[in-house]
Order: C-alpha cells, then sequence, then structure tokens
C-alpha cells in the first residue's frame, strides 16, 4: 500500500504569512478658537491648498455638521504627517484619529472559550488587531449567563474573514449592534447622558413620568402604534435597526443609510399592495375617461356578432408582490381553498380504475365506489 496522506484535522498547524500593517485613516481636524470657531465660513480653496501643502492629496475630506474636517488618508507616511499637523495656513487646528471610523467589529462563536476570560483572549488575539473582547450574555430565569459568542472590536476598519484562537480556525461575521434608545425621551440615535428632551413615559408615552409605575394604556412614542416605546415590533425600531444595517454593510454614513432605506420603505399603513391598487385603480379611470371621450361608428350586424363585449376590467403585467412575514410563511394560507364538489360522471357500463385494477360494474363493489 502507498503512503497515507495526512489530512487536515483541528490540531493541524496552519502557517500565516500575511502580516498586520495596519494604520488611522480617518482624522478629526478640530480648529482652535476662543470664540468657539470652526470650519463654518473657511474658504475650501485654503483649505484644500493648506492640507495638499502638508500631507499631500488625501483621499477624501468632507466638512461635518459640527464644523470640524472629516480626513481619510491613504498611508501610513499620511497618517503620521498629519498627526504633526498644528495649523493649516494661519489657522491652527488640532487633529486626532476618529473614535470610531478607525475599528471595526465581528463576532465570533467558540465553546471552547466559554471558561477564558474576556481580558485573557484580549491579550492572546491582540497580535491580529484585536483592541477589545466582549462577552454577550443571557439573562434567564433572574440569572445572567455567559454565551460562546463574543464581540471582538479591531483595530482596523476592515473586517478580517477569520482569526486563530490557538489551532482554531474561527469564522469573523460582522456584528450589527441594535438601535440606541433614550431611557429619558424615548427616542433613538442618543442616550440618557446627552439627552436634551423631556422625560417620558416608555410606556403610555404621556410626558412628566417613568413607565417603572405606570398602568395606562400603551402608546409607541416614535411610530405611535398601540405598544410601548420598548417593543421590538415597533415599525421605528425595525426601520432604525434597517438603517444601522445598512450603514454597516455598505461602509456608508449614516445619514446617507438613512435616507436609501427611507426610499425603499413605504410609510406605515401604506403596503406595496395598497400603493399598487391605488395606482391600478387611477390608471382604469383614466382609460375609462380616454373610451368615454372617443366617438365609435356604429357596428354592422357581424361585427356585432363576432366581437365580444367590451370590459373595463385591466390586466396587469407585473402583479404587485407585497412583503411577506415569516410566520406567513410558516403558515399556508386557506382562506381561498375550495374542495372539489364535483365528480367526473362515468359512463355506463364502463369499467372503473382503482389501485392499479379494473374493476366492472358488479353490484357487490358499488358500495366501495360511492362517494
Amino acid at each position: 500500500m502507498g503512503k497515507k496522506k495526512s489530512g487536515p484535522f483541528s490540531g493541524q498547524r496552519i502557517e500565516t504569512t500575511s502580516k498586520r500593517h495596519n494604520f488611522p485613516t480617518f482624522f478629526i481636524i478640530q480648529r482652535i478658537s476662543n470664540s468657539n470657531e470652526t470650519f463654518h465660513g473657511v474658504s475650501p480653496f485654503l483649505v484644500e491648498k493648506a492640507l495638499t501643502s502638508s500631507i499631500g492629496d488625501a483621499k477624501s475630506t468632507k466638512k461635518l455638521r459640527s464644523g470640524d474636517l472629516l480626513v481619510e488618508v491613504e498611508s501610513p507616511k499620511q497618517a503620521k504627517e498629519i498627526t504633526k499637523l498644528k495649523s493649516l495656513s494661519k489657522i491652527p487646528v488640532s487633529v486626532k484619529p476618529h473614535a470610531t471610523l478607525n475599528s471595526s467589529k465581528g463576532v465570533i462563536s467558540c465553546g471552547e472559550l466559554l471558561n477564558e476570560t474576556e481580558e485573557k483572549i484580549t491579550e492572546e488575539l491582540k497580535s491580529q488587531g484585536v483592541i477589545h473582547v466582549r462577552r454577550i450574555t443571557i439573562r434567564r430565569d433572574g440569572q445572567l449567563l455567559n454565551t460562546k459568542h463574543l464581540i471582538l472590536t479591531f483595530d482596523s476598519n476592515k473586517l478580517p474573514e477569520h482569526i486563530k484562537a490557538g489551532y482554531m480556525r474561527l469564522s469573523v461575521r460582522t456584528y450589527i449592534p441594535n438601535p440606541l434608545r433614550c431611557f429619558k425621551c424615548q427616542r433613538f440615535g442618543h442616550s440618557k447622558t446627552s439627552c436634551r428632551g423631556t422625560l417620558t413615559c416608555a410606556r403610555c408615552a404621556e410626558v412628566g413620568h417613568e413607565s417603572t409605575d405606570c398602568t395606562r394604556t400603551e402608546k409607541c412614542v416614535n411610530c405611535k402604534g398601540e405598544h410601548t416605546s420598548f417593543s421590538r415590533n415597533c415599525f421605528a425600531w425595525k426601520q432604525e435597526k434597517e438603517i444601522i444595517t445598512t450603514k454597516i454593510k455598505k461602509q456608508i454614513s449614516y445619514q446617507e443609510a438613512r435616507k436609501l432605506v427611507k426610499s425603499q420603505t413605504p410609510t406605515p399603513g401604506n403596503s406595496y399592495v395598497s400603493v399598487a391598487r391605488k395606482s391600478i385603480s387611477s390608471h382604469s379611470a383614466d382609460r375609462n375617461k380616454d373610451i368615454a371621450t372617443v366617438s365609435v361608428s356604429k357596428p354592422s350586424d357581424s361585427t356585432t356578432r363576432a366581437s365580444p363585449p367590451i370590459t373595463n376590467s385591466l390586466i396587469s403585467s407585473t402583479p404587485s408582490v407585497a412583503p411577506v412575514s415569516e410566520e406567513a410563511l410558516a403558515s399556508p394560507d386557506f382562506t381561498d381553498f375550495k374542495p372539489v364538489s364535483n365528480r367526473k360522471k362515468l359512463k355506463k357500463n364502463s369499467p372503473i380504475k382503482t389501485n392499479n385494477t379494473i374493476v366492472g360494474k358488479d353490484p357487490t363493489n358499488l358500495h366501495d365506489l360511492s362517494p
């Protein structure tokens, strides 16, 4: 027998030749001013020339709503040069890496790491760009239980496809966080510590009290629906989740993701079917109006007999399809189902085929064939 080939197994060492050369790519340039001046009103030509003379051509430069500049660099050399900036032309500035755009978060699942601490895992994975580890926990029967799922924060905005935990090769999945809801005003996008709104009940949507002892009728602050503001069945919550998912997957800003999702999502109460029906009904009305205004000459008797009657019904070439939930797919709809009541009549003296056998018209067998 020939020599047996050694196939891959869980303990086999996988050599990795790729080295990490990560560097921050997004930087915030803030204007230093005693009167809280920003880059609003500053000439974009002046900013561009001063920036190019200092670090070369940047990959992109944007002005944020705060008036600060968001600059994306292309190389480690540019990243090093931009941190040395003290002024743009004659405008004193401060430069710092962006707080979140230079990192990414992914999820791994590994039962063998259940007994390892977050600090130990962070230390072991530090060479692969992991800067923070948080374990996902669940609450069951009043107890907080650890899971095998870990959220890893990497020092790069590009998420790796996999990492090595000892001898194990683990896939890294994109982490999509849940929408951030303020516990004070119940709105999305900020926390209680930075809230400028009014204290609002999460149960009844009334201002001035918390939801702890509230027994009023449920009402959502965000979509005005008949549920609490923390319900995950809320249309606003689902839309916010979709915005965050789009932002992370397409690597665009929150404002761009929000605009994209809003343009693709119908408003509450207007489903795709209802919109399509309105479109068809209006089109049908226009067609009826056109038919009424056209004068038709009196047809001959032969034409009248040959032609079918004209109807105003329209046949849609592309039928509208409404979104279907998982529950609807799991349970089939039998509302239009009708049992067959008419059975084909048999010819007299004709044989009957049942279960691959021919049965003649024998009085002894007719009772087995009765409906």
